[in-house]
């Protein structure tokens, strides 16, 4: 596998899942850190760096004043505030794709969002000829997982780094290595060989 077939997916690094957020999960900041520090001595690995944000208009029964924390959520994500944007470690980043997903509904998989020119990621992906993804960012339990598992479900080799992501919860993080595994997503350190 070459670097003109793998690509970097970072999933919602928005300043609304990191500390002092709407829906901030422990370590989030950290993992903001970690994640721009990769992705600036890595660039050359990878064809295309795309990054998927919350981009909430109006989600309906995603948001709620009494969430339960597992179908609906205390409003985050919210399209055009600062907590919606990357967070401010990638500000150097420069992705060569931005995708924004859950306009008007739940969306956890950055497949479930549209580039800016409407163009789903499955089918940017494609156009580029990626085979393999690597997947990092937040949260490891959520929207991580589903990006991995669409990929997988979508014929991609797809690896998570597992440094450079969080869960909500240990509990929910063991639980989503484990489907992730099962279906075939390598989870390896960021030092791993691309292999």
């Amino acid at each position: 596998m070459t670097a003109a077939s793998r690509a970097l997916i970072i999933v919602d690094v928005q300043p609304t899942f990191c500390e002092g957020g709407a829906l901030a999960v422990p370590g989030g900041n950290a993992v903001a850190a970690r994640v721009a520090g990769y992705a600036s001595a890595h660039r050359g690995d990878y064809e295309l760096v795309v990054t998927t944000q919350d981009w909430h208009i109006d989600p309906g029964e995603h948001f709620s004043d009494t969430p339960d924390f597992v179908d609906t959520w205390p409003p985050h994500g919210v399209a055009g505030t600062a907590e919606a944007e990357l967070h401010p470690a990638l500000a150097g980043l420069a992705p060569d794709v931005r995708v924004k997903k859950g306009q008007y509904a739940a969306a956890y998989s950055g497949f479930e969002g549209v580039d800016e020119t409407g163009s789903v990621l499955d089918a940017v992906l494609r156009c580029h000829g990626i085979e393999a993804l690597d997947v990092v960012g937040l949260a490891e339990s959520h929207c991580v997982k589903e990006t991995a598992l669409d990929g997988v479900r979508g014929g991609y080799r797809v690896r998570v780094l597992t440094d450079l992501t969080v869960p909500v919860s240990p509990e929910q993080g063991e639980a989503a290595r484990a489907a992730m595994a099962e279906a075939g997503v390598e989870l390896v350190p960021s030092d791993a060989d691309v292999g």
